[in-house]
């Protein structure tokens, strides 16, 4: 798959790449992706939440009435979780939601997910560059040029650029990440794919 490489004015280059066959243009498993995309929100979650149970609650521990005889319930005390103030019957306790996927599985999803951006042409390739400074204005007038400003944007980097992370944090529908921590829920999450030339050789690898 050829695809025109762009400077950051807008214009073409002159020049084409070859986007890899086996990467932008697989039979896409859409199970992989599901595996992928949930992986990586369970790891998200930080898994702190918690309630208290009834030996956790404050309060008294008399009996309230006799065992027998009242033709009520039996009540042991009032952190009972039936009255109001008492403990939480099975509350949610801290824990940790990640599991492991295989590298294979992983490595499927996010050509999965590549391929899918590639059939819908929300993918350009843009000569490497930096910025000179880190002012988001530089940033953002580049993704002005490219026609990408107002959509949800990903910026893929061979190598990481302070300027550039730190120019680009301030806008919030553009994300920059490196070739190498690329992940398959930040390529299903953008409606554009910039990858810079010097990106491209963390996809052939």
């Amino acid at each position: 798959m050829k695809v025109d490489v762009l400077k950051t004015d807008g214009s073409k280059a002159g020049r084409t790449v070859d986007l890899p066959e086996t990467v932008f243009g697989i039979e896409p498993n859409d199970h992989a992706i599901y595996l992928a995309v949930k992986q990586y929100q369970a790891n998200q979650r930080q898994g702190t939440h918690k309630t208290k149970e009834k030996s956790e609650v404050s309060g008294s521990t008399r009996k309230l009435h006799r065992q027998k005889g009242t033709g009520g319930s039996r009540k042991g005390s009032i952190k009972n979780p039936l009255y109001p103030g008492g403990g939480r019957i099975f509350g949610p306790k801290p824990r940790d939601y990640s599991f492991k996927l295989n590298k294979k599985v992983k490595d499927l999803a996010k050509k999965s997910a590549l391929t899918y951006k590639a059939k819908d042409n929300a993918i350009a390739v843009v000569e490497d560059f930096k910025l000179d400074d880190n002012k988001t204005k530089n940033y953002f007038q580049i993704l002005k040029n490219l026609g990408v400003s107002k959509s949800k944007t990903l910026v893929v980097v061979g190598e990481a650029d302070k300027n550039l992370r730190l120019a680009s944090r301030n806008v919030s529908n553009s994300r920059v990440t490196r070739a190498s921590d690329l992940n398959t829920y930040d390529i299903l999450n953008c409606k554009s794919l910039l990858l810079t030339e010097g990106s491209l050789k963390n996809f052939e690898n």
